[in-house]
């Protein structure tokens, strides 16, 4: 049996092979390397490509880096690869994105990047923090998050984490899921997929952390935006088409949401002349909200588990399900 994994943990990533006794395990720099030695492999960590694939006659498992997939269903020939199964990192990086989630909406709230701005300009003037806000209001005051409601849209890794920070400092917890309406217990109210529209008005901070599908593409719209809070945040991590840009400006513009954090947009990135990075009401940062000091040593602990499942031939874990996308 033979195994490629590129070299995500340089002088380390050769030790997977103690979990499978006899693989001969190739460890190679990048994909077009990993390509050059698919022909004869079994398995494939931590890359895939349309060269991978159409080298890899034999191969039976590829294990991602990366939670969102969408770029690797569409790789020609993909879908016509069915023993092929397809592991992502989903999870892995739901500590991380979970803190930025609730450190966006924080930062909105303490209006933190305002100070930051202010700072720079060596002002002492409190009357943009406590009132005249860009986006609030006069006479408006710094926010406590707590008491408030936030709603989770899409209850995945990143969502679950999310939710429980936020119930830690002592928000209400709303969200929705695709698959159920069952959830941990510090969500009070779990809704499918279809009834989002009717979950939107309750909500004081939005988090999307939806994968990016057919059904998910373009679903925060302007019908969705007529129907938040006009004091609301609207955060989103999971995959920027998620969210139609012009009906995001058009909500800011017109105040009907108050504020957003975004780690993921569309385009990506954006031009530089785009109004999004103007608004004194907004938060970007380039998508890099899973990222931490963690989420790799999580990552290694999953390739080894998998591929030591993979030679002993148990179910693996994270398997991606072709049909939902995700």
């Amino acid at each position: 049996m033979k195994v490629v994994a590129v070299d995500l943990w340089p002088g380390r990533t050769a030790e997977l092979a103690e979990v499978a006794p006899g693989v001969n395990l190739v460890v190679v720099d990048n994909a077009r390397a990993a390509a050059a030695e698919a022909s004869d492999a079994d398995a494939v960590l931590g890359a895939l490509n349309a060269d991978i694939l159409a080298a890899g006659d034999r191969l039976r498992w590829v294990q991602l880096a990366s939670a969102g997939v969408e770029r690797y269903l569409a790789i020609p020939g993909f879908a016509e690869a069915e023993d092929l199964v397809l592991t992502n990192a989903q999870r892995i990086f739901a500590p991380g994105g979970a803190e930025h989630a609730l450190g966006m909406a924080l930062s909105l709230a303490r209006r933190l990047h305002i100070a930051r701005d202010l700072q720079h300009e060596r002002s002492w003037d409190i009357t943009p923090l406590t009132g005249h806000s860009p986006y609030v209001g006069e006479g408006s005051e710094l926010l406590e998050l707590r008491g408030r409601t936030m709603l989770v849209i899409g209850l995945g890794g990143i969502g679950t984490e999310t939710a429980r920070i936020a119930h830690g400092i002592g928000m209400r917890v709303i969200a929705t899921r695709n698959s159920s309406r069952e959830g941990p217990e510090f969500v009070e109210r779990v809704g499918l997929a279809s009834e989002l529209l009717e979950l939107v008005p309750e909500a004081d901070v939005i988090v999307n952390a939806l994968p990016l599908t057919p059904e998910t593409d373009g679903l925060i719209d302007d019908a969705f935006f007529r129907l938040t809070r006009p004091n609301a945040f609207y955060i989103t991590l999971g995959r920027g088409r998620t969210t139609n840009t012009d009906a995001l400006v058009a909500a800011l513009r017109e105040r009907r949401i108050a504020a957003a954090g975004l780690d993921v947009v569309d385009p990506e990135p954006l031009p530089p002349d785009h109004p999004l990075w103007s608004m004194a009401n907004v938060i970007i940062t380039p998508h890099l909200g899973g990222d931490s000091d963690g989420h790799m040593e999580r990552m290694w602990v999953l390739f080894r588990e998998n591929l030591r499942r993979f030679v002993a031939g148990e179910p693996l874990l994270a398997v991606v399900d072709r049909g939902r996308g995700y």
